[in-house]
């Protein structure tokens, strides 16, 4: 079982890598959501879109994680930051 949810993990992390961001991103995402592919993805997205804003990565990333990665309640968190 173990080998199998490896391959799933590194298939996911390779998806996501062809997608723009980088490793060690993927990787922490991967980390925090429970290796849920859909949930790094949608947090590496708003990450990215947030970080173009001009927002700070590590208030983004607290942002998102208190707000489960809702966009609109993020943004206003931010902005009041």
């Amino acid at each position: 079982c173990l080998p199998l949810q490896f391959l799933s993990y590194l298939g996911a992390c390779d998806r996501l890598l062809k997608q723009g961001y980088e490793e060690g991103q993927v990787e922490e995402a991967m980390e925090m959501f429970q290796y849920s592919e859909k949930k790094a993805a949608e947090f590496l997205h708003l990450l990215a879109q947030f970080n173009d804003m001009g927002f700070q990565q590590n208030e983004i990333k607290e942002v998102l994680l208190l707000c489960g990665n809702q966009r609109e309640r993020a943004l206003e968190e931010l902005v009041m930051k």
